[in-house]
């Protein structure tokens, strides 16, 4: 059973899009909104993942046309 988060969800959206959309030090932008710097990047390390593509061809490289 997971922990449940003390920050809203709204928070932790609109930090993860200033921390990957403003070129601002991570360390800044945790400062700024009143989150440890540890927390937004795994946060950001979290969406990062999540919005990762994954490739549509799977085929090594070699069998490729």
């Amino acid at each position: 059973m997971g922990r449940r988060s003390k920050y809203p969800p709204e928070l932790r959206e609109r930090a993860v899009r200033l921390a990957r959309g403003s070129g601002r030090p991570i360390a800044a932008v945790a400062s700024d909104l009143g989150v440890h710097r540890e927390t937004l990047r795994v946060w950001v390390r979290q969406d990062e993942a999540d919005t990762a593509r994954a490739p549509t061809d799977w085929r090594p490289r070699s069998e490729r046309s």
